[in-house]
């Protein structure tokens, strides 16, 4: 049983035409497009940074219409609960500054 595996892993015409185990992904759909902006926004981390002022990543929040980009600095062992403060306080309060304007 040993020998017929190592065979089949070692043969490049076995790995070449192996059997699919999973049904073909289908035809690719694109997403929709928002009409208003911050109603999809894409959200990163950048970490692993130098600390500075006791903060080593950067929150980065990206709005997918109008590509608008905010930084946010903060620490890697942030919580959930304090990542939804970091965007109540930084992110939409901002935003809001900049829609009434």
């Amino acid at each position: 049983m040993r020998d017929v595996g190592k065979y089949v892993e070692e043969c490049d015409l076995c790995q070449r035409m192996k059997n699919r185990t999973e049904e073909p992904a289908g035809k690719l759909k694109l997403s929709e497009v928002s009409q208003k902006t911050w109603t999809h926004l894409t959200v990163d981390f950048i970490m692993k940074l130098l600390v500075v002022a006791e903060k080593n990543t950067i929150l980065v929040v990206c709005d997918r219409l109008s590509k608008m980009t905010y930084f946010v600095a903060m620490t890697e062992g942030t919580l959930a609960e304090g990542l939804a403060r970091l965007l109540q306080d930084n992110v939409w309060k901002l935003h809001r500054l900049l829609v009434m304007n």
